[in-house]
């Protein structure tokens, strides 16, 4: 008879059971010696002790409070900023970040869990289908201040319109020179609410410094836009973003289809 070798002739067959056994025990043993079938290993876990944990000065604790404010656990922050380095950019950090999904399912608000499926009900539909808001805090500020103050009063009734319906995933940016005292070429009301609102881990100030007298400010329409379009969220803001939907053919499309405009009547 054949054995299962492939011979014509050879001694008697096993029973059925035993050779099943050997060939399991065979193709394990093959995985076992072949380089290319080795399981990979977990990459190791960050520990304090290892290079690029530590703080690296004020840049690096800055970034990371940054990247803290906007949901991101510091494991991961650590992580990023030890794999690109403390010198990094903070755009090109927020975008290695929203590449790995960092955000913990733990830190990720309940109301924004989203399905493809068609809702069945009014309240799975307020539940499923609401996306993140990303508000341009200098616009919206502006705006309610009639283009000449900078009302703080004007962010605090975005978020609260959202809120009220519901949403969790709230971010506004602003640049951080906004904390700065009102002055007369840059006045500025309510400015107590910034602070409320970054306590509540809502508003994110932006990165400006000075350099030799003069104001360097991050292009803060920028953290806009990247953040709203990794998250697939919305943008609310009267400005058309131009420049940035010029530079990428998927951030116009985002735009032009995920810009929210609003208008004041009232403080409403």
């Amino acid at each position: 008879s054949e054995g299962p070798c492939g011979g014509t002739e050879g001694p008697p067959e096993p029973p059925s059971e035993l050779l099943a056994e050997l060939e399991c025990d065979a193709h394990a043993q093959s995985t076992l010696d072949s380089p290319c079938e080795h399981l990979p290993e977990p990459p190791p876990s960050l520990s304090a002790s290892e290079p690029g944990y530590e703080a690296g000065g004020k840049e690096y604790q800055a970034k990371l409070e940054f990247a803290l404010k906007l949901g991101y656990s510091e494991e991961t922050v650590r992580l990023v900023l030890s794999k690109l380095g403390p010198d990094t950019l903070i755009n090109d950090i927020l975008g290695e970040l929203v590449k790995l999904g960092t955000k913990s399912d733990s830190e990720q608000p309940a109301g924004l869990l989203r399905s493809d499926s068609p809702c069945h009900s009014d309240s799975l539909c307020d539940q499923d289908n609401l996306r993140p808001v990303v508000i341009d805090g200098s616009n919206v500020a502006m705006s309610h201040g009639n283009k000449e103050v900078f009302s703080c009063q004007g962010i605090q009734l975005a978020v609260d319109w959202f809120l009220e319906r519901g949403h969790q995933d709230i971010t506004v940016f602003v640049p951080a020179w906004r904390k700065e005292q009102s002055r007369p070429d840059a006045p500025i009301t309510d400015q107590e609410i910034l602070r409320r609102l970054e306590k509540e881990k809502i508003l994110v100030f932006t990165p400006s410094r000075r350099v030799q007298g003069r104001r360097v400010v991050c292009y803060d329409d920028r953290f806009i836009v990247k953040l709203a379009y990794e998250s697939d969220g919305i943008i609310v803001s009267n400005d058309n973003y131009r420049d940035l939907a010029n530079e990428k053919p998927e951030w116009k499309k985002f735009i032009d289809e995920r810009l929210l405009m609003y208008s004041f009547v009232n403080d409403k």
